[in-house]
């Protein structure tokens, strides 16, 4: 009997410790809502009513892809003009913080880091005074050339072994959480490529050959070459992915270790999309090192969940950018569903909010995620976005909604996340 009641402590207590409490969070975007959230009461009004309907934490963007930034920065350009709107000289960050905080909020900075430039606007610091940030495209027609030429991209993203460019967002990062102790995390949102025709720099194939210790006959098509606009690999191909996979997570113990130093208490995070089986294209792998994609995947090597980065966060939202919201939706809808920024139909049972995150639990082994939702995706059907939500909150830790600005401009959706909330057993 002792021992059974031993056993039974030892079990709860370790249910206790692998318990994770319910989040909540709202993203708000630097650009979208830069008019909006200009003066204070503004971001009062919206901070109680999130509170209300039981919102935890609210993820402040403060460094969008121009890489200026919303706070003063003695390394960065600070923004202070958008869209024809220039902001009122106060502290944004700070007094997102404070009121949150009086509210039972916790507040999260997020930046965008591989990216400097916005390409519709041909603005940022790609484009005043470091071009030899851009990363170098591979693009359909097997032409190679800087990013900013590529218009009908927003992003100008950055090559992410730029030495320089890593040393900069380091130091931002660390100036931004001293500047602020009283954060509670902050979150960083492209950590990627741009793709999977970035980057083929110089520097990137001299990079590589070292990871190969050889040399490339043939660049770029011993990774790949276009045909008719499709990809056909060459022989280096998985290997290019396993090595663009180990300098994203290598930059991001990096910038742990930076960030950690100037504050170690805050909690360190990322933002990615949730598709796992194609998001080898962004040269990222959020999955433990404990998981072994080789051979689920043919494109993954026998040592590529090396490059896994799950053990390095504390917070990690995964974008579940589906407009399917259970395994039921994804059976019936065997045309599939369109993911964020794809021309592709995606079916399967990854491809709806319940399967990946049911999915996303096996790749992280267990570490706690929040399910992410893209808000306008809804528009059409409202109700819809409360079944994410209630979805969100049953199968993963918690929810994040990306924007505010979209349930502003759009006030339907804003009963919808609070049946959402209620559902999810988060509004009692």
């Amino acid at each position: 009997m002792r021992r059974f009641l031993v056993f039974s402590y030892c079990l709860f207590f370790s249910l206790c410790l692998h318990a994770v409490e319910k989040r909540a969070y709202m993203w708000i975007d630097a650009t979208a809502n830069f008019e909006r959230f200009s003066q204070p009461d503004s971001i009062q009004f919206y901070l109680q009513k999130l509170s209300s309907i039981g919102f935890t934490d609210v993820v402040v963007d403060v460094r969008p892809i121009s890489g200026e930034v919303l706070f003063d920065s003695k390394l960065a350009p600070k923004m202070r003009e958008w869209g024809g709107h220039v902001r009122p000289d106060f502290d944004y960050l700070s007094c997102f913080i404070s009121q949150a905080h009086a509210l039972g909020l916790k507040v999260h900075a997020s930046m965008n880091v591989f990216v400097a430039g916005h390409n519709y606007h041909d603005r940022g610091q790609i484009y005043t005074n470091h071009p030899e940030w851009a990363s170098i495209v591979y693009d359909r027609n097997g032409t190679l050339r800087p990013i900013t030429e590529q218009k009908e991209k927003y992003s100008a993203m950055v090559n992410p072994i730029n030495r320089s460019f890593q040393r900069h967002i380091c130091q931002v990062s660390a100036e931004l959480v001293k500047k602020y102790p009283s954060l509670d995390g902050i979150l960083f949102d492209r950590i990627r490529y741009d793709g999977i025709e970035a980057d083929f720099s110089p520097s990137s194939r001299k990079a590589f050959e070292r990871f190969l210790h050889q040399k490339l006959d043939h660049f770029p098509d011993d990774i790949f070459l276009w045909k008719n606009g499709q990809l056909v690999r060459g022989k280096w191909f998985c290997q290019w992915l396993e090595w663009r996979a180990s300098v994203i997570t290598e930059f991001m113990g990096k910038l742990r270790r930076h960030v950690k130093q100037a504050h170690p208490t805050i909690a360190f995070g990322t933002y990615t999309g949730a598709w796992y089986p194609y998001y080898y294209e962004m040269g990222v792998n959020f999955a433990s090192q404990r998981y072994q994609p080789y051979p689920t995947y043919d494109w993954a090597t026998p040592t590529y969940h090396r490059t896994g980065y799950a053990e390095l966060l504390d917070t990690y939202i995964a974008g579940n950018y589906y407009t399917d919201i259970s395994l039921q939706d994804a059976i019936q809808h065997s045309g599939g569903t369109l993911v964020e920024n794809d021309v592709r139909n995606w079916s399967g049972s990854w491809y709806c909010v319940e399967g990946s995150c049911q999915k996303l639990r096996t790749l992280l082994y267990g570490r706690p995620f929040i399910s992410g939702l893209l808000a306008d995706q809804h528009y059409d059907n409202p109700q819809r976005l409360a079944r994410a939500i209630a979805m969100s909150l049953r199968e993963s830790d918690g929810v994040m909604i990306f924007d505010i600005c979209h349930l502003i401009s759009h006030p339907v959706l804003w009963p919808m996340v609070e049946q959402g909330m209620r559902e999810g057993g988060m509004l009692h």
